[in-house]
Parts: structure tokens; sequence; C-alpha cells
């Protein structure tokens, strides 16, 4: 068994993510919790939302019941993007160029480096954003489908519609791929490197059990790994249609044990699979070899994260169960 570090916060864990070799924890309490010589702490929301690594810059981008749009740098500091007095700031993306993005309600707004604000209003509200890998692109989740917008041009927006409720948001890699999870036990999916005048090509992802809460893009684009299921759901987006007509793979197999999350390896098709028991395996996806990094614990995993060298795993729970296992051990 590798070695576990543990770290006992108070209540749920929304995220962690590493900012050098520094594991941070986000709890719901809107406190981030950083792993350097001890637990060092940094008060950042009344009551935090989201929160996700800047994967442009070592620092975290956050969000809260209290307004505030804020950055964590890798030394714990707290700093100011934007605010919204009385609203909840429910989601955040960041993007090239010092380029954030975050929603409250029924708009999408984007600050660019320079502070300059443009937003984006939805006909329904935003539950979910991201950054087109290429170019100054976003994409806001709504009932009934995504917007994808331009930030620097006066363009309309594309809709890619499809019926029912849209809760998160990502891109392949390449950027030829959009694909959502669902209110319903589902993940849709549109094919995007398309030609003008041709519509995008839907994908339908179902059979799941439960409502899909994570997912994770192997290093290459090569696979999208998702909880939702009494195994990681992992397809495979090789072929230039993706996973259309293909099967999944089913990795970490337990009866009835739902996995709660699941996150790649930075370098190898390795994929962390968490439960709802608190269990974490790595599980190879060449041949499906499994190690046990966690024994069942205290509270679902919620979060987790590789150091970029994929020597480290930190993880958290609902229950504020954390820890870093080290792999190398």
């Amino acid at each position: 068994m590798p070695t576990v570090a543990p770290l006992d916060l108070d209540g749920h864990v929304l995220a962690v993510e590493f900012l050098g070799d520094v594991p941070f924890f986000a709890s719901a309490n809107g406190t981030f919790h950083r792993l350097e010589g001890g637990d060092r702490v940094s008060e950042a929301h009344q009551g935090m939302l989201t929160a996700i690594r800047d994967p442009y810059s070592e620092s975290l981008i956050s969000g809260g019941e209290d307004g505030k749009v804020l950055r964590i740098a890798a030394d714990g500091s707290v700093s100011e993007i934007a605010t919204a007095p009385r609203k909840w700031i429910s989601q955040v993306a960041a993007g090239p160029q010092g380029a954030v993005a975050y929603s409250h309600g029924k708009s999408s707004l984007v600050r660019l480096a320079d502070g300059t604000t443009k937003e984006f209003p939805e006909e329904r509200t935003v539950e979910g954003l991201a950054f087109a890998p290429k170019g100054l692109r976003i994409a806001a989740a709504r009932y009934n489908g995504v917007s994808l917008h331009w930030i620097g041009m006066n363009a309309k927006p594309v809709d890619l519609e499809w019926k029912g409720a849209h809760t998160g948001v990502t891109f392949s890699p390449d950027g030829n791929f959009l694909v959502t999870s669902m209110q319903e036990n589902a993940l849709h999916g549109w094919k995007l490197d398309i030609k003008p005048g041709t519509e995008a090509r839907h994908m339908r992802m179902t059979g799941y059990p439960s409502k899909v809460k994570s997912l994770s893009w192997s290093v290459k684009g090569k696979w999208l790994a998702s909880s939702g299921a009494p195994a990681a759901i992992v397809w495979p987006f090789q072929g230039k249609d993706g996973p259309m007509g293909k099967a999944p793979l089913e990795l970490g197999t337990r009866a009835n044990i739902m996995a709660t999350a699941v996150k790649f390896h930075p370098l190898e098709d390795i994929l962390a699979i968490g439960f709802i028991d608190g269990m974490i395996l790595a599980v190879r996806i060449a041949d499906s070899k499994e190690a046990l990094l966690r024994r069942p614990g205290k509270g679902a995993i919620t979060a987790m994260s590789w150091s970029k060298n994929g020597k480290l795993l930190a993880f958290g729970s609902e229950a504020g169960d954390c820890g870093v296992i080290d792999i190398a051990a």
C-alpha cells in the first residue's frame, strides 16, 4: 500500500488541486487549506461554491455565495478578480491570456486581463462553464443545450441544442468535441470540427445508474472517464467520430458501490477512481490492472488531483476526510 498523509477538515471538500508540489483543499465553508509544513489556512469566501485550477498559471480561481470571484496564489494569498453583490457565483473557468469566466443566474461574464468585462446573457440559468483549448471562446451549459461565445468578436453565439438540463461542460483537449453532464443519468456530446453550413453531430452516452458528477480527460485526450456507476465508465475518443457506435470501458468495477470521482494521471493512461465508501483505486487503461491506493474511509470521495510528476495523489471527501497518497512510496 502507498503511504497516506491524512488531513481532517470540517465539512464538504469541493476541490483538490496542486500548485507546484503543494496540495490545496477547497472547503465549502469558504476556506482553502494547503499542506505545506502543516495545515495552512486561507480565508476566502463566506460559503464557497466552486474552485478550479487555472491551467495557465500557478493559481486557483474560486466563486462563492458572497458574490466574489477570487484568485488564490501558490503562497496562499487571496486577491479579488470580480465581485457581484447579492449574487451567487456558481461557476468559474480560467482561459488563456489571463481571461477568467464566471456566472451568476442567467449571465456568463468574462473578465479579460486588462480589466474589461464582457457579459453574455442566456435564456436559462448557467450550470457549467468551460474555455475552449484554442482561441478565446467559452461554452455555457444551460437548460436545453450549450451556448458557444467568441469573446473578442461581435459574432452571434453558436447554440448547440439538446433537450434537458445540462449541468456541466468540458471540451476535449484538441477542441474537436464538447461533452456535457446532464440532470438525467447521461452525458451528451457534440462533434465540433464541422464545416460551415453543417450541423454539429450528436453523441449520446447513456446507461448510467446515477448522475455523472465527475469527468476527466486522459493526457492526450483519447479517453474521457466518468463517475455515476459502480465502475469508472471510460469512453473512447481516439477516432474522428469519438465514441459514436463504440462501447465504453468499465474500470475498477465494484458490486453496487458507486464511483464518485475520477482523475487521469498527468503523464500516463492511468486512472484514479474514488468511490462512495471512500476507497480509491488506480487502474491502468492498457490492461485494466488495479492498484489499491486507499482503503474505505469517511465519506464519498468528491475530488482528486495528481501532482505534475504524477507521484502524488491528493484527495478529499464530502465528510472532510482528506489526504495525500505517495504512489512512489
